[in-house]
């Protein structure tokens, strides 16, 4: 029994990352903004209001991920959403939150509830 939930717990790690590299504001709303297109970081930097390192270090991360990727033109570069299947995703998550309210949000361990 132990080995099948081990084995079940390891088939489940790389949803588990997912979820964990989709888990920042920062990083969703990156996401969001380049579900509208590509952008530089100089773009993101200016429409969503952080500072270039905040920005660069989020698109590392969603890169390591392979959520996101960049083409070089020149001196710059164009960020990109490298799956379409991300929008879907965050969609489903969107009509799951619709679905149940303000709980998620005031769940204790996640949300913004009382820890």
């Amino acid at each position: 029994m132990a080995m099948t939930q081990e084995v079940e717990r390891e088939a489940l790690a790389p949803a588990a990352a997912l979820f964990r590299g989709l888990a920042d504001p920062t990083r969703l709303a990156i996401v969001r903004r380049l579900a509208g297109g590509e952008a530089r970081v100089v773009d993101l930097v200016r429409e969503l209001g952080w500072a270039q390192s905040t920005v660069s270090a989020h698109l590392a991360c969603l890169r390591d991920c392979g959520l996101v990727d960049y083409r070089a033109v020149g001196r710059q570069s164009f960020y990109f959403l490298t799956r379409v299947e991300l929008m879907d995703l965050l969609a489903a998550a969107e009509s799951l939150l619709a679905a149940t309210g303000e709980t998620v949000a005031l769940c204790p361990t996640y949300g913004d509830g009382p820890r």
